[in-house]
């Protein structure tokens, strides 16, 4: 039998009837869900208490993180780090924050407009582009895939995509601050991965085939307004970048201060492997490219050149990238323009040092 709730009677008090109706057996507190689902979400390790309990876990044994921060080879460690994160962490917010602009603020129908309508000249014009318009390689993906929605050429947009993180004047300026004693790295920096990217971008031309790329299906910043998407590309790229800076100041620190100088020496000891170990090592570490003159400068066991591969492959291909890759243009795509870019960056740049450095 269904119950109503009856209407209080006349002389009593109203806000004694709605506390007997809120206490009543079949009432529903208002602030449980009835599958506990408020409470599996208070009991939620959240990114503050996760903080907290580190902090925590640092106060109760700071006797022992003291002595182990006092060895040398941790002193040394600890140099390492922090030289590298602070010379990289102004330009790495800086590009981020330019990167971010012109992700939103400037429409991708411009780039349509600016580039010739041929391919093989819309691939250079494109690559060239890269050197004025400032853009990590988080945001060069996304602004490539905004392109080839927008109707311009796959050639071209990949050209772009691969210069902007190579060639902008952040990372270019990051790479003389990084090398005071070898401006000549800057210039051939700029030369390797300039003809890297137009390289791609006529070889996609000749060789790429349609059903190999698949076009993003909408927009990055759809449905958002400018400030909105601004700020959420700022602190999309920030996390991530700022993440893999953090990871690739580790390892730049650990090869210095932990690893043997002579297992080092072996690999940069001999021309070949010395490249081919940089190069691989860039994929592996995947630092944002803001960032990563300042990590090379400090593997001083090898030469410019091997150096100049790690700057030039990099910002190509690393392991986000090609995750970036096959989530924007499909696996297809990623599987065949990864590798071969890998492969022709280290000749590129291997060649390039050889006759600049």
């Amino acid at each position: 039998m269904a119950m109503t709730k009856t209407a209080p009677q006349d002389g009593a008090d109203p806000e004694q009837a709605e506390r007997e109706d809120t206490d009543s057996p079949d009432a529903e507190p208002a602030d449980t869900a009835p599958d506990g689902h408020g409470q599996e979400e208070a009991r939620h390790l959240n990114s503050p208490l996760l903080l907290t309990l580190l902090l925590l876990t640092a106060v109760m044994f700071q006797d022992p993180i003291r002595g182990a921060l006092a060895a040398p080879v941790m002193q040394s460690w600890m140099t390492v780090f922090v030289a590298v994160m602070v010379q990289a962490l102004p330009f790495l917010v800086l590009g981020v924050l330019l990167s971010a602009a012109i992700a939103v603020f400037v429409p991708p129908s411009f780039f349509a407009r600016a580039l010739p309508k041929h391919p093989a000249l819309a691939v250079p014009v494109a690559g060239a582009a890269g050197a004025i318009l400032p853009g990590c390689e988080c945001a060069s993906v996304p602004v490539a895939g905004a392109l080839v929605r927008r109707g311009v050429t796959p050639a071209a947009a990949l050209a772009f995509l691969l210069s902007a993180p190579a060639i902008n004047p952040i990372v270019l300026t990051a790479t003389a601050v990084a090398f005071p004693g070898n401006p000549e790295m800057v210039l051939a920096r700029f030369v390797a991965s300039l003809l890297v990217a137009c390289s791609m971008g006529w070889l996609w031309h000749c060789l790429g085939r349609t059903d190999w790329l698949r076009p993003p299906a909408r927009a990055s910043y759809e449905g958002q307004g400018k400030g909105a998407a601004f700020w959420g590309s700022v602190r999309h790229d920030v996390t991530h970048a700022g993440g893999f800076l953090v990871i690739g100041a580790m390892a730049a620190a650990t090869l210095k201060a932990v690893v043997p100088a002579d297992w080092l020496g072996v690999a940069a000891g001999h021309p070949v492997l010395s490249v081919l170990f940089l190069a691989a090592l860039a994929v592996l570490l995947s630092i944002c490219s803001e960032a990563d003159a300042f990590v090379a400068a400090s593997l001083t066991q090898f030469s410019l050149t091997a150096r100049l591969t790690f700057l030039v492959v990099g910002p190509m291909i690393d392991l986000k990238l090609f995750a970036m890759q096959a989530g924007t243009f499909g696996r297809a795509f990623a599987l065949r323009f990864a590798p071969t870019t890998f492969a022709l960056a280290v000749v590129v740049s291997a060649l390039t040092g050889t006759v600049l450095l």
